[in-house]
């Protein structure tokens, strides 16, 4: 089967945004925790955290046309920071629930039964269940094309389970359990099959890290 821009563009809005939310294919599932100049805390679910860069170090979130209240948005806006946390399995349902419309007053975190915390002083909430949690501050947002925001953010904390970081620098986020989504509902746990060798044009690549046995 093959759907041309044209037939693309013919399809029901939510089938069609079903349909494209899929297609890119596996995404991270992280808790964005805020918090408004006024103390109240917001938590949203997000597919759309991204690497920007290592040095400095950089993660990007693209977040919806901001023609109606985006309190996540506007919170990182007004204080200039936010924090990105994983979710794992056990957290999915609850996590899941955060994309509700509740109103700017009601936390979600009290709301979907998450807990939340803070981590040296640093301003935004953290969820507390999270097994990898980054704390980020605001450097500058883009509107794009289709008036979706991009916002990039400088990291300034990340808390991970000592266990899960190998001696390479690499950091096993499936023994963190991370959980992936993909579409707008659909959420997975991960395999890891192997880790290859850095890749060079004169030779194959090698296999440094095989999966684990069963």
């Amino acid at each position: 089967m093959i759907w041309r821009k044209e037939d693309i563009v013919k399809l029901e809005k939510r089938y069609r945004a079903a349909f494209i939310n899929s297609i890119n294919g596996f995404k991270s599932a992280n808790l964005i925790g805020t918090r408004g100049i006024e103390v109240n805390t917001n938590l949203s679910i997000v597919s759309s955290l991204i690497h920007l860069g290592s040095n400095p170090a950089l993660l990007g979130l693209v977040f919806r046309p901001d023609s109606v209240e985006r309190h996540t948005l506007e919170n990182i806006r007004s204080t200039g920071f936010f924090t990105a946390n994983h979710v794992h399995a056990e957290l999915i349902d609850r996590a899941h629930q955060t994309s509700a419309n509740y109103p700017k007053d009601v936390s979600e975190f009290d709301a979907c039964g998450i807990k939340l915390e803070y981590i040296e002083n640093f301003f935004a909430p953290f969820v507390k269940e999270s097994k990898i949690k980054i704390g980020l501050q605001f450097e500058e947002e883009h509107k794009l094309m289709n008036d979706t925001v991009l916002v990039v953010g400088s990291v300034h904390l990340v808390e991970f389970p000592d266990n899960a970081l190998l001696q390479d620098g690499f950091l096993d986020i499936e023994f963190a359990e991370t959980a992936a989504i993909s579409g707008l509902d659909s959420y997975h746990t991960t395999k890891s099959l192997r880790r290859l060798s850095y890749a060079t044009t004169d030779k194959d690549p090698v296999v440094i890290q095989s999966a684990p046995s069963a």
